[in-house]
């Protein structure tokens, strides 16, 4: 799945989420001291900013579907070897780099077992393959509240928790079908503050990924009720939202 939206729209539905978890991430997978990294399915860069702190300006990589997330990552970040691509068929050599990551991004995959394979054959042995993504099976999700408040106005609505590495033991799972060995998997949490609900609110009208695609495909009565359902749903004045991901970490075979 491509999304074809700005990188500054996805920033502020996700960005807040996706840049404390990119930091949790790669310290847990316990990445080689030294080598080069590829960001698979990097976006706008979250983890490919991490990943240029711990391997060097020049070691890093990312592929990404998305034409406008691919611009945006070359602008911020110049430095790195940032390509159009998806994770079915990195556009990589084989045996490229001693570690592959995708974060939060196996769910939107076509063929996430053709994915992690992938990230398996550019990794060289010995190196480490790893991902997460939000438990949605958990509904710990940062978008779960709202997902629950679109399910009470909508049926049949697509609230992700059905998509591959939305519940425990799926990262796992992946990677060993991916030919992994010493695979190990744990979950990682953040938070984040919201002064009320307008600034929680207002992301999910940007028409970013599955939730803001939904709403915004709503006709404008629907979408009020959504943000009432809402309103009963989140705490009145500031707020924290804590977060969880399953993360899942292997080793290429030597």
């Amino acid at each position: 799945m491509s999304f074809d939206v700005a990188a500054d729209a996805y920033d502020r539905f996700m960005g807040r989420y996706s840049a404390p978890l990119a930091g949790s991430f790669a310290e847990w997978a316990r990445l080689p001291e030294h080598g080069r990294a590829l960001d698979v399915g990097c976006g706008p860069g979250a983890l490919l900013a991490v990943l240029t702190r711990r391997f060097g300006p020049d070691q890093v990589a990312g592929v990404d579907p998305s034409e406008s997330f691919v611009a945006a990552a070359h602008d911020r970040h110049p430095w790195a070897d940032v390509r159009h691509g998806t994770a079915e068929a990195l556009p990589f050599e084989d045996d490229t780099f001693d570690a592959a990551l995708a974060s939060l991004v196996v769910h939107f995959m076509t063929d996430a077992a053709a994915g992690a394979r992938e990230m398996v054959r550019v990794t060289r042995a010995g190196g480490v393959v790893a991902s997460c993504a939000w438990d949605f099976a958990g509904r710990r999700a940062p978008q779960s509240a709202f997902f629950s408040g679109l399910s009470a106005v909508v049926d049949g609505i697509d609230d992700e928790t059905d998509r591959v590495g939305a519940a425990a033991g799926d990262l796992a799972a992946l990677l060993r079908g991916a030919g992994c060995t010493e695979v190990e998997e744990s979950e990682l949490s953040v938070t984040v503050d919201y002064a009320g609900f307008d600034e929680w609110w207002e992301p999910y009208t940007l028409g970013v990924s599955p939730a803001g695609r939904q709403l915004q495909a709503l006709s404008e009565e629907q979408r009020t009720l959504v943000r009432e359902r809402c309103v009963d749903l989140m705490p009145a004045g500031p707020f924290t939202v804590t977060a969880t991901a399953w993360a899942a970490r292997g080793v290429v075979p030597r």
